[in-house]
């Protein structure tokens, strides 16, 4: 909730002060009849100008926010409150003396929950608005939007009007809602997705007996017939291993052409005006993550005005809310705390957080990212300037901590042959891009229309890539780089990449559960794709230590393979496996042959040594889709946090322009423990 100084707005004008019911029922010109709202008359005051005349404002911020809003798709309002030129309570008193308008105090009277029933809490959310009082037979709309009213009411339930507007901080407008309808909220972010592409109608016991008969019938099979068995594992397993490294060498020279042939890259275009851009951020059991945040995510040269980013926390991770709450949080960073439910995952925290965004674009970080600076620029000029259909946009995840040990090197390896050589090609040639978990940035109406994510899929940004492909939409790579902290310590990468496969496991269960309607609507390349994508990387990983057993045949060791092929054919079997070795050293060669990456070629060949540990992993993920299919593996930030010294930091959202020269904005308030949407 809300500090008590935000409770009441003090009056600085008659029309301006905070009102009660009783007030209210006794104000002139309210009548049953009146289907007009008070919107402005051409001839009105503007607000700026109101804001002078009130001395809340100076001349000088004045001027600077009108330019800015000149440039950019943001009310003045807002420029004045992120750059702290005006007060909160002197907005609202201005924006009531422009509209006419009441200012409602949401505390003192609380609005009438059956009205947020009828139309939605969700849609209050989104439109920032909660339905008061009905008086006289007229609903009052209490609306931190008031320019958007007029629309508004065409759109809510015509039993319900006429509508009038009233005005109320949006602050407060999310703390009404929560107070009364939180649980609603929360069941709607469990159960957004289509049953029949979500993982919360998996039968966990039927999925449970099958896994167990199929290890059954396997155990019994290679008693009874140890050669045939084994020869359709082994048969199975080379399969999935040339299409496998058939689509990864396409993909390779995808890329390797492109970059060939468009060395020039295409003059940037201007963007007429800059868009809002919300980033969630989930949080889980951050010992020390805000002053991190704030300085990494302080560097986002993108304007401030234009700038939400939601801290999406947990109400029973008391470790991470008294961090925030020790923590002076700037005014483009909030917090959102997701209420405890029968689940608990990071998909879930994002479809409850995703109605609390600003933005028309929706964007996803992780706790321990540090953008580049640029980032959000180039994601917006991206969106403006891409076809319709593209609803996504992923950026390349690197790392800041590759010289820890071992383990991290090969690890910022692995990503940089994924993000810089196999998922562009795959993207030039048309399969699905399985999505990564940061990074990631959707237009809002596509991935509201969507659902957002399967909030039970434990893999929820690889299951949303292939809804996206399915509903025609499309994911594009955006030339910009993410830098994480590697996971390098043993039994935490095991755990971490064991929920991945298990979360690929599930999301290829769900969507194959009608393979012609899969099919249908990807096409048989795309079809194709996410066969060889992630059946076949699953299978690879599970029954890897087979493959590895072939390296017995050149020390002498007689092997069951032989007993299966001839001289000359095991021989061809032996030298693809090999093969298939140079192809993953090649890419991993290309991938850090950059000035930012050379220092970790001497280390590529040593993947054959990392990749065994995905092995164990993959033998855990089995273990948990039988057992514990919603379980959330923690992977903890922090141990080898060290931010990447070759970013600059940012002054301000706007460098070069006006603000150049502005000062900054008053230290925010502190972040008080409880539930608050700031």
């Amino acid at each position: 909730m809300a500090d008590a100084q935000h409770r009441i707005v003090p009056s600085l004008n008659a029309e301006a002060a905070p009102i009660s019911l009783s007030v209210f029922l006794n104000r002139p010109g309210l009548t049953s009849t009146e289907t007009t709202t008070p919107r402005p008359q051409p001839g009105r005051t503007p607000l700026g100008q109101i804001l002078l005349e009130m001395e809340a404002i100076s001349p000088g911020d004045l001027l600077k926010a009108l330019a800015i809003r000149n440039r950019q798709d943001v009310r003045l309002g807002d420029i004045l409150l992120a750059h702290g030129w005006v007060t909160e309570t002197a907005l609202m008193a201005g924006l009531a003396r422009q509209w006419k308008a009441a200012v409602v105090d949401l505390y003192a009277e609380a609005p009438d929950p059956r009205l947020i029933d009828a139309i939605g809490p969700e849609t209050c959310l989104t439109e920032s608005m909660v339905p008061w009082r009905q008086i006289g037979g007229t609903t009052l709309i209490a609306t931190a939007r008031p320019e958007d009213f007029a629309a508004l009411r065409a759109r809510l339930p015509a039993r319900f009007a006429p509508y009038r507007m009233v005005l109320a901080p949006e602050r407060d407008i999310h703390d009404s809602l929560l107070a009364r309808r939180q649980t609603a909220l929360i069941r709607r972010a469990e159960t957004k997705v289509d049953p029949e592409k979500s993982c919360r109608t998996r039968n966990e016991a039927r999925a449970s007996r099958l896994a167990l008969a199929v290890l059954s019938l396997a155990l019994i099979g290679l008693m009874l017939a140890p050669i045939e068995v084994f020869a359709l594992l082994f048969g199975w397993l080379m399969l999935t291993l040339v299409l496998s490294q058939g689509l990864k060498t396409a993909a390779f020279l995808a890329e390797f052409r492109a970059r060939h042939l468009s060395r020039q890259q295409a003059p940037a275009r201007p963007l007429p005006r800059l868009p809002i851009i919300s980033v969630m951020v989930p949080l889980f059991h951050e010992r020390d993550i805000a002053g991190r945040l704030i300085e990494r995510l302080g560097r986002l040269d993108y304007p401030r005005e234009l700038l939400d980013i939601l801290l999406v926390v947990e109400e029973d991770d008391l470790m991470t809310r008294n961090a925030l709450a020790q923590s002076r949080l700037p005014r483009w960073m909030r917090v959102v705390t997701v209420p405890t439910g029968p689940i608990q995952t990071k998909p879930r925290a994002l479809n409850y957080a995703l109605s609390f965004c600003r933005g028309t674009i929706i964007g996803v970080y992780d706790a321990e990212d540090a953008p580049e600076p640029e980032q959000l620029h180039k994601v917006a000029r991206h969106f403006a300037h891409a076809a319709p259909e593209v609803a996504c946009l992923q950026g390349r995840l690197d790392y800041y901590n590759p010289r820890t040990n071992w383990l991290a090197r090969c690890f910022t390896i692995e990503y940089a042959a994924w993000f810089r050589v196999f998922l562009p090609g795959i993207a030039r040639l048309g399969f699905v891009i399985p999505l990564g978990g940061t990074t990631l940035f959707f237009r809002r109406a596509a991935l509201e229309a969507l659902g957002g994510w399967d909030a039970h899929n434990v893999t929820e940004d690889a299951d949303l890539g292939i809804r996206l492909a399915r509903h025609g939409l499309r994911t594009e790579l955006v030339d910009t780089v993410t830098h994480e902290e590697a996971n390098c310590r043993t039994l935490p990468w095991i755990k971490q990449r064991s929920r991945w496969l298990k979360g690929y496991a599930m999301t290829w269960a769900v969507h194959m559960r009608n393979p012609a309607r899969l099919w249908r609507e990807l096409g048989p390349k795309r079809f194709f794709g996410v066969q060889v994508l992630i059946l076949g990387a699953l299978t690879q990983f599970v029954f890897a230590p087979l493959f590895w057993s072939m390296w017995l045949i050149p020390l002498g060791i007689w092997h069951p393979v032989e007993a299966l092929m001839s001289k000359p054919f095991l021989y061809a079997n032996m030298s693809f496996f090999a093969l298939s070795e140079a192809v993953n050293i090649a890419l991993g060669l290309w991938a850090v042959r950059g000035r930012g990456h050379r220092h970790l070629i001497p280390w590529v060949p040593s993947l054959h040594f990392y990749f065994p540990l995905a092995a164990l992993a993959g033998w855990k993920a089995l273990y948990e889709v039988i057992a514990k299919p919603f379980y959330w593996d923690k992977t903890v930030h922090g141990v080898f946090d060290t931010v990447a010294p070759h970013q600059p930091r940012s002054r301000s959202g706007m460098v070069g322009d006006i603000l150049a020269a502005s000062a900054p904005p008053p230290a925010p308030a502190r972040v008080p423990v409880a539930p608050q949407i700031d």
